[in-house]
């Protein structure tokens, strides 16, 4: 089993982080790639966490409501 990193995406030039306004998926769940797993909103533009790639969405490591950096790991799919 290979384990996959879900960063927090740049949505915009300077976006410099977001904040994830509501899981999608939840721990356990089947993804598929470019599925969305958590919306997200920057102070000027709004979108989506999609999955990198299929597998199981293993653990979701940030809540609802925070507010999180570009680039870092918001959650890890574990792929067969």
């Amino acid at each position: 089993m290979v384990e996959i990193n879900v960063v927090m995406p740049k949505l915009g030039l300077t976006m410099r982080s977001g904040t994830i306004v509501e899981w999608l998926k939840k721990e356990g769940d089947m993804v598929r790639k470019d599925e969305a797993l958590a919306t997200i909103e920057t102070g000027k533009i709004s979108g989506e966490i999609r999955s990198p790639d299929d597998g199981v969405l293993k653990k979701i490591l940030r809540k609802s409501g925070e507010e999180v950096p570009v680039g870092e790991i918001v959650a890890v799919i574990e792929k067969e």
